[in-house]
């Protein structure tokens, strides 16, 4: 079974051909960082004004890579929730048309669910890479970065213990099966990829933060700076906001200014050496309560196998930790699959085809706040 994946929740245009939930047959993603990162995030309305530009591009290029026509096309999913509104309205828009012209079953997909689903894929295409060019500027384009990444060589195994943590959401997820899962766990306040962006600004370090951190953090000692792990009542509930005022206070006292001091004042005061103490000790803080927290649940629970999802779940120091922390081997996605793309919503829409029925085209609505839990009731 071949589905067509679309995706288009923030400022990545993605399409994705996968066949029967674990094959990948291509993977295009068009990204808008270098337009967003002048303005330090994402602005939602230039973000869908891009996803309209490179929708049908992205799309025929996914077909053309993945060697198929809509003959062979067995079904669409798209992701409609959670996201940006204008941005889910352009994906969403062009899968109820093209469904609706092609006669393909249609799968609306929660897009923090998918992420999950990145770690499902365990085989690339028989077929060579496809060759270099797109319909698009190729600067803002990843040309099929995951093609021959090292993927897993097994799917999890439930239950499956899932921590997912990106720019919007951080969350623990006890998965029993497919479409039957518990959510144990959350933040509280900022995700932790939101707080990664944040304390890159007040440190002078571009946008997106989390990468920006992880670099400069491997020239400073972790140990630098004690910060805060917040305790919370809710077990495996996370807190990042804490953390974040922990670094902004810290930052102004070396810097020689008090509380009131704007904090988009800083960047120009911080020298090379306090910004590299700063990353490093933040995000040894951050991923240690993630890390602290999993490792809790893994205790309680007993997972037969642990997957990280999400953007932050790229962070190599994540992963080292995590992989100390825990009894059992872990194998992690690519990064380019960690990230927002399409062959994650294809994959969960393989697995959902078992469970629902296809979404009707001509009335599909996209739901913005949509959160996990919903898709219980």
């Amino acid at each position: 079974m071949k589905i067509l994946g679309i995706e288009s929740s923030c400022d990545e245009t993605a399409a994705a051909v996968v066949e029967d939930g674990k094959r990948l047959l291509s993977n295009v993603v068009n990204t808008q960082i270098d337009i967003h990162a002048e303005y330090g995030g994402v602005i939602p309305e230039i973000a869908a004004r891009s996803h309209l530009e490179v929708i049908n591009p992205v799309i025929h290029k996914a077909l053309t890579d993945a060697a198929c026509t809509w003959d062979d096309i067995d079904a669409i999913a798209v992701t409609y929730a959670p996201g940006l509104i204008g941005s889910l309205l352009i994906g969403t828009l062009a899968a109820r048309t093209l469904a609706i012209i092609h006669d393909k079953p249609l799968h609306k997909i929660h897009h923090v669910e998918a992420h999950v689903y990145a770690n499902f894929i365990t085989e690339h295409s028989e077929r060579p890479s496809p060759t270099e060019g797109s319909a698009f500027p190729a600067e803002r384009t990843q040309e099929n970065g995951s093609w021959r990444a090292t993927l897993p060589k097994h799917q999890p195994a439930f239950p499956l213990l899932a921590l997912i943590v990106s720019g919007g959401h951080s969350q623990l997820v006890l998965f029993r099966n497919h479409g039957d899962y518990d959510l144990i766990g959350q933040t509280q306040d900022d995700a932790v990829g939101e707080a990664f962006d944040k304390v890159a600004k007040i440190l002078g370090l571009p946008y997106p933060g989390g990468p920006s951190i992880s670099k400069v953090a491997e020239l400073g000692d972790p140990h630098a700076f004690k910060l805060p792990i917040a305790r919370l009542q809710g077990k495996y509930d996370f807190s990042f906001s804490g953390l974040k005022t922990a670094v902004l206070r810290a930052v102004q006292h070396e810097v020689g200014k008090d509380y009131s001091f704007p904090s988009h004042e800083l960047p120009g005061l911080v020298d090379d050496d306090l910004r590299h103490a700063m990353a490093a000790s933040f995000q040894h803080t951050a991923i240690k309560t993630l890390v602290d927290k999993t490792t809790l649940a893994y205790n309680e629970y007993q997972p037969s196998s642990v997957v990280i999802a999400g953007g932050v779940a790229a962070n190599l120091e994540l992963r080292r930790q995590l992989s100390e922390a825990l009894p059992i081997p872990i194998e992690y996605a690519p990064i380019q699959l960690c990230t927002d793309n399409a062959a994650m919503i294809a994959t969960l829409a393989y697995y959902r085809s078992h469970i629902d029925q296809p979404a009707d085209p001509f009335d599909l609505e996209v739901e913005p706040s949509l959160s996990m839990l919903s898709l219980l009731q």
